[in-house]
């Protein structure tokens, strides 16, 4: 391509200014975009994040010191104001890249304007994938995940929730949402979409942007070899009376109360369509032409439907 398109990376730091550094350094040193296109969002980290940052990040970088904690999402929407780019990269600070395997993500989204949010290849630090794209929860695979003496006889139901059968190809495929820990969106339409919603203030927020994007008539996909190391730092996978568990599952009911959470079979984009129309800000008459192209026959997008990302 004659021009790459403009980049701003968007990370936000909560106690985590080790990794945070880690992370920046990683990007600056495979040259994924310069020092002065990288925001870093302090969302109010009780410990001296805020000085070490000041101090320790390279001078040309954007560090913006949020005056309140109000999540992940709301950090990630602060940091979003202060970009200018065509498309931002969102990313956990417990991540770093060992190579460039961003520039061929923004090709590939400049060339298929129908393509709204792209996640990236997780991987373990030892190499291993962690299959980052997801299908829409059913009750039964939050029971799955959640309770660990029921994985055995519910590995079938992981394993179609992960996503597995689409990994193979090795080439990008539609998903049906994608973990929030590293993702490329256009900035456009992340401005449409009034960013993330704040009101899921731990976890579900990635399954809650990736539903309106599908909504607003785009895809989702994954980039299978657009690797990013993944140095998990938490498991909303824990068991569901620990904090954690307890945070994802108050999201979850946000979510079943905004789209829907079928007891035993998973929804699909479709059903997830068609349930978003009274989502406000969301076009009505855009998802329900999307929902009825979905439902003839085919669980996946397979064109857009309404406009393009300017």
């Amino acid at each position: 391509m004659s021009h790459r398109p403009s980049l701003n990376v968007i990370i936000v730091n909560y106690r985590t200014v080790e990794l945070t550094l880690r992370c920046v350094a990683s990007i600056v040193d495979r040259n994924i975009c310069a020092p002065e296109d990288i925001i870093v969002v302090d969302n109010l980290s009780p410990d001296d994040s805020a000085e070490r940052l000041k101090r320790e990040l390279p001078p040309s970088i954007k560090l913006v010191l949020s005056p309140t904690n109000e999540g992940f999402g709301s950090g990630v929407n602060i940091g979003a104001i202060a970009a200018t780019a065509d498309y931002l990269l969102v990313l956990n600070p417990d991540t770093y890249f060992e190579f460039d395997s961003v520039t061929r993500v923004l090709d590939y989204m400049a060339s298929h304007q129908d393509v709204g949010l792209v996640g990236l290849d997780l991987i373990n630090p030892d190499g291993s994938r962690q299959y980052s794209a997801r299908r829409f929860y059913s009750a039964l695979d939050v029971v799955a995940r959640r309770v660990s003496r029921l994985k055995p006889l519910l590995q079938k139901q992981l394993d179609q929730h992960l996503m597995l059968d689409a990994w193979p190809r090795e080439e990008p495929f539609d998903a049906e949402w994608v973990m929030g820990t590293g993702f490329l969106i256009s900035r456009a339409l992340y401005k449409k979409l009034n960013g993330m919603d704040t009101q899921y203030f731990l976890y579900m927020e990635d399954v809650d942007l990736c539903a309106r994007v599908w909504c607003y008539g785009y895809k989702v996909k994954c980039f299978p070899g657009a690797e990013l190391v993944h140095d998990h730092q938490r498991s909303s996978a824990s068991g569901p009376m620990t904090f954690a568990g307890r945070a994802h599952l108050r999201s979850m009911m946000l979510f079943r109360k905004r789209f829907t959470v079928p007891l035993l079979k998973p929804p699909g984009i479709a059903r997830i369509v068609k349930s978003c129309t009274g989502v406000p800000g969301l076009p009505r008459a855009n998802a329900q032409a999307l929902a009825e192209s979905l439902a003839q026959g085919r669980r996946e997008v397979s064109s857009p439907v309404g406009h393009h990302v300017g």
